[in-house]
């Protein structure tokens, strides 16, 4: 693991049991999948990377447009291979393939990923098979923020 994924991991595990809200981003009081990965990146680089507008917990089957996929490309640049994956690294979902991505996580290792898990909390979560075959994406934090 490099030092970026590990500090990842770290910032991921300091959200663990912070309680479930839809659209939070607040480590301890309040988040949901997005809102996590919020918090490491601004954790990371001390700042939101953009607004994020509203959302209502079903906008991923709305309106057709992948947008968690559209912001992970703008941000974070071309996905990288499964098989490539490393601790630190961003995971999205999409539960169907015809649907777009609508969850995301922080791959902890090979087995385990750090989410925000809705009605529950953040919390570590194998990275079973059902969990596997819905990776719609994975990505990589940057190195350094450009703008």
């Amino acid at each position: 693991m490099n030092g970026t994924g590990e500090r990842i991991v770290a910032l991921a595990e300091s959200w663990i049991g912070t309680p479930y809200r839809h659209q939070g981003a607040t480590k301890g009081v309040g988040c949901d999948c997005i809102g996590l990965i919020r918090g490491i990146w601004c954790a990371l680089y001390g700042t939101e990377p953009e607004v994020v507008p509203p959302y209502a917990p079903d906008w991923a089957e709305r309106g057709g447009e992948d947008r968690l996929m559209q912001a992970a490309l703008r941000l974070f640049g071309p996905p990288v291979a499964f098989a490539e994956a490393m601790p630190g690294d961003l995971l999205l979902f999409r539960w169907r393939p015809d649907c777009a991505a609508k969850h995301a996580g922080i791959l902890v290792g090979p087995a385990h990923f750090i989410h925000a898990y809705e009605q529950a909390a953040v919390t570590r979560s194998a990275l079973v098979p059902s969990w596997k075959r819905r990776v719609a994406a994975v990505h990589r934090f940057p190195a350094a923020r450009v703008d």
